[in-house]
């Protein structure tokens, strides 16, 4: 009996890892495809945002308007932002968890 209760508690925690995991992985690969959107030049932060969103959209992240900002300096661009995603972390309790978006990188703007 002590077996099965130490197996149910193992794979409960292995199921919470496993779908933690997945969204930890989700949000990476969201992040990485910003990064590679930011750094093309010949684009306005108008234009950046709508991208912005539409990934946020395609990686079923819930990413908002309003809790995306976006700032050009130069040639250094700034994309932040945040959101809370809720995930069921054992069957019947779900937890909201927050992410944040950070990136910094260099626009490379192609020669004509």
């Amino acid at each position: 009996m002590k077996l099965l209760i130490k197996l149910a508690v193992v794979a409960l925690i292995a199921n919470a890892a496993w779908r933690l995991g997945l969204e930890y992985a989700t949000h990476y690969r969201f992040s990485d495809s910003v990064q590679e959107a930011a750094i093309v030049g010949g684009q306005s932060d108008g234009q950046l945002r709508q991208h912005v969103l539409e990934l946020a959209a395609r990686y079923d992240v819930p990413l908002t308007d309003e809790a995306l900002t976006i700032r050009t300096e130069y040639s250094r661009r700034f994309i932040n932002g945040s959101y809370v995603k809720p995930i069921t972390i054992l069957p019947g309790y779900d937890r909201n968890w927050s992410f944040t978006l950070a990136v910094e990188t260099y626009v490379i703007t192609p020669k004509r």
